[in-house]
């Protein structure tokens, strides 16, 4: 043999590896498509029918799977990919998740997925934690898992009430509609999350994003725990959803340089806007704090909002910035705390945002604004 011709054979195919991850590739891009054109025989035809079962009733417009790694030991594998999915008519892009799936191959020699499961670090899917049923709002979808559909209706009409509500205060610059997973309890909330269940525990509701650096917002959830919003009266639930959905609502103009008492204040602002509580009735704890003459000094910091701390400095922490927005709605206007929250998110960082806002929208500083909040606190809760 001539060396050219030894060159040539050493060099002129693909290895193992790689045809390995372009068969594994292609059978991903099959159960992908499977699962779009609501093929259960077609994804059957590539392995485990999981999830298929559990999401066939979810609405979805994009499903796939990017291989982004794979460990090959003889005739098993171990595959990690990225899946990419889009909820039909609420995000505006693709929701992002790792999974890790085991394969194997059959007689036929060709690739078999046998399971498909999140990855490591990653959150689950609610697909993961069993069948989903589906109920569709005027405004609203709500995915539930171990619920009946009576109580996803339930929730849907909640969500149907609270949008509008939110345009009315917010605008109508948002997509005017809020997706709501409903797991069957607090752990599966917690699955949701990737967190411990501690850490929400008592927490009716979280609503998380993917946002990226423009600003946009193309995959919001409000994530419901059942266990929490189950106590909760009807006023309690309607309160909830509506705060709730007016984070989906502001989560273009919300980042980094919004402080947590600004952006759960003004979701408070929206949710209580309607109802006729009185500052009494909808801030008990830091009621008792004022009335002990135990006026907060400043505004909560972003810590004082963790759900791992003292449950009643969570509290005070949230009817703190609704005080503070329900100030400045009182005394600038609606108009005026519309413009206050959307300059401050306009900013570039966090640092001089809030006190640039007041200064250009308000007309205030920050050390005057503090004390005129620590006083309508005496006037409104002393």
């Amino acid at each position: 043999m001539s060396l050219l011709l030894a060159s040539l054979t050493a060099c002129g195919g693909p290895s193992a590896a790689d045809t390995a991850r372009a068969e594994v590739q292609r059978v991903l891009d099959r159960r992908a498509a499977a699962v779009l054109h609501h093929d259960p025989a077609a994804h059957a035809a590539t392995g485990t029918r999981a999830p298929y079962a559990n999401l066939k009733s979810v609405p979805l417009t994009a499903w796939s799977y990017r291989l982004t790694g794979l460990h090959r030991s003889g005739a098993t594998a171990t595959a990690q990919a990225e899946l990419r999915y889009r909820v039909t008519g609420y995000d505006k892009a693709p929701v992002t998740a790792g999974r890790t799936l085991t394969l194997s191959t059959g007689a036929d020699g060709k690739w078999y997925v046998d399971s498909d499961r999140p990855g490591r670090k990653s959150a689950q899917q609610l697909w993961d934690q069993g069948p989903v049923s589906v109920v569709h709002g005027r405004r609203s979808l709500v995915l539930g898992v171990g619920q009946s559909t009576a109580t996803l209706r339930r929730y849907a009409d909640l969500a149907d009430r609270a949008v509008p509500a939110v345009s009315e205060a917010w605008g109508t610059d948002w997509s005017r509609r809020v997706m709501l997973l409903v797991p069957g309890s607090l752990q599966g909330m917690a699955g949701l999350l990737g967190s411990p269940a501690s850490h929400y525990r008592g927490i009716a509701a979280v609503t998380t994003g993917e946002t990226g650096g423009t600003g946009s917002a193309p995959a919001d959830r409000v994530i419901v725990n059942p266990d929490a919003y189950g106590t909760l009266g009807p006023l309690g639930g309607q309160v909830v959803l509506t705060h709730e959905t007016t984070h989906v609502a502001t989560r273009a103009h919300t980042n980094s340089a919004t402080p947590l008492w600004l952006s759960e204040g003004y979701a408070d602002w929206v949710g209580y806007r309607r109802t006729g509580r009185t500052p009494a009735q909808a801030a008990p704890e830091l009621q008792h704090a004022v009335s002990d003459g135990n006026v907060p000094a400043a505004l909560p910091t972003d810590q004082d909002f963790g759900f791992t701390g003292d449950p009643a400095r969570l509290a005070q922490a949230y009817e703190s910035g609704w005080m503070a927005c329900r100030m400045i709605a009182a005394h600038w206007g609606a108009h005026g705390l519309d413009a206050f929250y959307r300059a401050v998110g306009a900013h570039p960082r966090r640092e001089g945002a809030v006190e640039e806002a007041l200064r250009d929208i308000l007309g205030t500083t920050l050390e005057q604004f503090t004390e005129r909040w620590r006083e309508y606190l005496r006037n409104q809760l002393g």
